[in-house]
């Protein structure tokens, strides 16, 4: 995809996408860095969840409309939110230690668990938060402080702050954690650039088969994966 692009010019990254797996995720960022350095600007018309929420952290500005949404962090193991399983089984520990008959209860409720399945959740996470937390460090030029990078690692990783991991978190919300986020309302005709690539491609996805479409300003390496 970046092939024949001029890196010293940066990149502009459009993501809209529901994410995806940590070590793609991890990779993407590392290899967008060493082609096109701390020169990334993130666009968001509607939504980059999850994995795409780390991309976007890792770059120096967010674009984002008022429709606009980042999610939860938090990593999920065959679906289940791996913060879940930790504040389980630490509930757990406790009930067990203060009334020992809800043994049985829990012995149920933990057997659904392989053996390692706990550390994995908790590697898992410290992963993530990893992640995100050097991206901060390395990858943006807005000078954070350990306390800054704590509250936006807190805000966007905790299964407790978050509630859900589908829950979409407003600009207003991400400026509050201290992310860099520029409205793209403030410049129209960038808005109407934006909307206008975001729309083309939704209604690709609406009238076709077409569930990932990947392009760049050249149009030479557009890719479409499809059920066909």
């Amino acid at each position: 995809m970046v092939n024949g692009l001029d890196f010293d010019r940066g990149v502009d990254l459009i993501l809209h996408t529901p994410g995806g797996n940590v070590a793609a995720t991890e990779s993407i960022i590392y290899y967008l860095h060493q082609i096109f350095g701390n020169n990334i600007r993130a666009i968001v018309p509607q939504l980059a969840m999850s994995g795409g929420t780390m991309i976007a952290c890792s770059c120096n500005e967010i674009i984002m409309g008022k429709q606009s949404s980042l999610g939860p962090i938090d990593p999920q193991l065959n679906g289940i939110p791996a913060q879940g399983v930790i504040e389980e089984f630490k509930k757990a520990k406790e009930e067990v230690k203060q009334d020992p008959s809800c043994v049985p209860l829990w012995q149920m409720i933990m057997a659904k668990y392989d053996p390692t399945f706990i550390n994995s959740c908790q590697q898992a996470i410290e992963w993530s938060e990893t992640i995100l937390e050097e991206s901060l460090k390395n990858y943006v030029d807005t000078e954070y402080n350990e306390k800054d990078i704590g509250k936006i690692v807190t805000g966007l990783s905790s299964h407790k702050e978050t509630k859900a991991h589908d829950r979409h978190l407003s600009p207003d919300r991400c400026k509050e954690l201290g992310l860099n986020i520029i409205m793209m309302e403030d410049d129209d005709e960038l808005q109407d650039l934006i909307l206008s690539i975001h729309h083309c491609c939704m209604n690709i996805f609406l009238t076709s088969n077409t569930y990932k479409m990947f392009s760049n300003n050249l149009r030479r390496n557009l890719k479409f994966e499809n059920t066909n």
